[in-house]
């Protein structure tokens, strides 16, 4: 099992300089591989392979070796980045993303190292090759383990360090918690099929007034100036601190759906539709569903507890009660059958239907007799 720990750094201003420097070299090489990609195709309709943009990497840096700056970068910090081009294009080609642009330094904010090449852990410091040993704030302890990658990434709050460290595998017991259906939605950010409700605080809207403020301030000063760029970052950190919170309370929210619930079933759909949408996508910005989903994914690993995906079709639509289909618009939040009488809250009633049909999904896959605990709660 791969997990990634993040802690605070605190380097010198020197050592802010040379880490924003490597930064700059890591965005240079970026750009400069993608540019000779193009290039190579536009001329002969022919891509290029990262075996032979690691070789020219290595010619580059390798130039004038006393006065290149391209050698503050340590060599298989440069590979990974060329890997992160060569992903990023795989990606591409697979229709799974846009097509790989060019990276503007203030936006490239990552290097990735490999431990005891470039940099690793020193008397309780971190050393990066020609920065030298870099305090780190150890709120909790690293755990033993082997440490696979060493990121050094740049927030508008400061520097920090991803270690990604691979822990042996521990048997977990399975959960033996109830079943449960949970509907994503924006009135609120989950309905449980038991009738709980988990409202978002949106933390967005919340600083929406003085991020208007900030806005309009840094709209009135010329771009590129000393007070713009120190508006810039109040703007930045102000995002930060906004999707800390919002991460928070994603973590608080998930480790307790875990703990209280053994299988858990989610509509399989992409969340696209609300991003895309003029009137649902900064509120869906906000609550901040897709992160949802992956710290659900991982922490369900480790409770024991099973997700289960289903169909999202018609599970708004359709009655949990008799199964007729009810049509109503979204403005419309709760559901009144017509043929049964059953009304209920829209999104309860879109639980309870991810519920039946992840029920029904399990059914068919577990061994005869371990399926007898699955069963819907009542009304």
């Amino acid at each position: 099992m791969l997990k990634t720990y993040r802690y605070r750094l605190y380097p010198t201003e020197k050592q802010q300089e040379t880490l924003s420097e490597i930064l700059w070299v890591a965005c240079w090489l970026y750009n400069r591989a993608l540019e000779y990609r193009r290039k190579r195709w536009n001329e002969s309709r022919k891509s290029v392979t990262y075996n032979e943009q690691a070789a020219m990497w290595r010619d580059w840096r390798n130039e004038e070796p006393d006065e290149n700056p391209l050698r503050l970068l340590n060599m298989s910090a440069g590979q990974q980045v060329l890997r992160r081009l060569d992903s990023a294009y795989r990606q591409f080609l697979k229709g799974k993303r846009g097509k790989p642009r060019f990276q503007k330094p203030s936006r490239f904010n990552s290097v990735n190292y490999k431990p005891g090449d470039g940099a690793t852990v020193k008397a309780n410091r971190l050393y990066v090759q020609n920065v030298g040993l870099i305090k780190v704030r150890w709120h909790r302890a690293l755990p033993e383990g082997k440490i696979k990658n060493i990121i050094v990434f740049r927030k508008p709050s400061g520097w920090y360090v991803l270690f990604q460290v691979e822990l042996p595998e521990k048997p977990v017991e399975k959960s033996a918690n109830p079943p449960v259906g949970v509907d994503m939605g924006i009135s609120h950010a989950l309905a449980i099929s038991d009738g709980t409700f988990f409202d978002s605080p949106k933390y967005l809207h919340a600083s929406l007034r003085k991020l208007r403020v900030l806005q309009r301030s840094l709209s009135r000063k010329k771009k590129g100036g000393k007070n713009w760029r120190k508006t810039a970052r109040q703007i930045a950190r102000l995002h930060e601190h906004i999707a800390n919170q919002r991460r928070d309370w994603w973590h608080k929210t998930t480790r307790k759906l875990v703990d209280t619930y053994g299988t858990i079933v989610l509509e399989d759909l992409s969340l696209n539709f609300m991003l895309q949408n003029g009137h649902l996508s900064r509120a869906a910005h906000d609550i901040g569903l897709g992160m949802f989903q992956n710290l659900l994914t991982y922490k369900a690993i480790g409770a024991g507890c099973e997700v289960i995906l289903v169909n999202p079709k018609n599970t708004s639509q359709a009655c949990s009660s008799c199964g007729s289909i009810v049509l109503k618009n979204l403005s419309v939040r709760t559901h009144v059958c017509p043929y049964c009488g059953l009304v209920l809250d829209r999104d309860v009633n879109a639980a309870l239907n991810i519920l039946a049909r992840g029920l029904r999904a399990r059914a068919l896959t577990c061994p005869v007799g371990e399926c007898v605990a699955l069963e819907a709660p009542p009304l």
